[in-house]
């Protein structure tokens, strides 16, 4: 039996005045994804997670939640979801707020049980008001996982965390994914990206420039890391560097050189014939952030 797609993006766009926010984006997400939605400002992601929520509706195109429209999946109760935009209830407790979302949900979890997933059952009795914003984060997502969903979307939601906080809070998603559930979340924490997600998309301008593991992400900007020390760099020495074969980039900070180049083969070899005796070479792939980068900054350049 064909397992249903959480979610269907068919040719979908949006626009706003002159500006195409979204841009023929197609793509499908399983049940069991945990997927990083990645892209610079303006790339689109907000538009993108406003118009699967069903807050927008787009232009032409479709936009499906478990096979029905996303109002249906939403008033089915089968998406969560945790947003920057909103404000939450200020007058009211913690545990009065997380009880109302409870009590509003189809299908809905114990309250002491969504307080205690979240990690805000010690700050159950206080107002809301008085939270601080990593803490207003924690029970944010307590709202979005009142109840039994079975998608999970997730905007920026480790703003204002701390590092100890984050790790629990990714520990709990990793759960929710393994339960079935699909977890769909737009970062700028890119390493969060990488540790976290089966799966990356890479907004630019609208569009889908990439969709993959982070492993191929990585594969596919196409670049290694050269990084090594040198006794002495003067301006002319920085530039030869920068002139080296296949580099697109180079950082010199101090005694240390960090090129990125498309053949790492070609610029060592190079290197060396420059007789600067390079000390601690390492030769290494682009993490995830430095291929995001990559990417974006050839869409942007094939844009201009």
């Amino acid at each position: 039996m064909e397992r249903m797609t959480a979610v269907s993006f068919d040719r979908v766009t949006k626009n706003y005045g002159d500006v195409r926010a979204v841009d023929g984006l197609t793509l499908d997400l399983s049940p069991g994804e945990t997927v990083a939605l990645l892209g610079p400002n303006g790339a689109g992601k907000s538009s993108t997670l406003d118009l699967l929520l069903g807050l927008r509706q787009p232009d032409s195109g479709t936009v499906r939640v478990f096979g029905g429209s996303p109002r249906e999946a939403i008033t089915a109760g089968r998406v969560g979801a945790m947003l920057q935009s909103g404000g939450l209830m200020g007058e009211v407790t913690v545990r009065e707020l997380v009880r109302l979302a409870c009590e509003l949900h189809p299908r809905p979890h114990r309250v002491n049980d969504v307080l205690a997933r979240a990690g805000v059952t010690q700050l159950a009795d206080r107002k809301v008001d008085k939270l601080s914003g990593g803490q207003e984060q924690r029970v944010r997502f307590a709202l979005a996982t009142a109840g039994a969903s079975d998608l999970i979307v997730l905007d920026e939601p480790t703003t204002g965390m701390d590092v100890t906080v984050r790790q629990a809070f990714w520990a709990t998603m990793r759960e929710q994914a393994d339960q079935g559930r699909a977890v769909l979340f737009a970062t700028h924490y890119l390493e969060e990206a990488d540790a976290i997600a089966d799966r990356v998309l890479v907004l630019h301008r609208g569009r889908l420039v990439a969709d993959g593991t982070a492993a191929e992400i990585k594969a596919r900007a196409g670049a290694r890391k050269v990084s090594f020390d040198l006794e002495t760099i003067d301006e002319a020495g920085a530039r030869e560097l920068r002139a080296l074969p296949s580099v697109t980039a180079a950082d010199v900070s101090g005694h240390t050189v960090r090129l990125r180049t498309t053949d790492a083969d070609a610029t060592v070899h190079a290197l060396y014939g420059l007789a600067l005796y390079p000390r601690n070479l390492e030769v290494t792939g682009l993490g995830l952030e430095q291929a995001f980068v990559a990417i974006t900054e050839a869409e942007e350049a094939k844009a201009c």
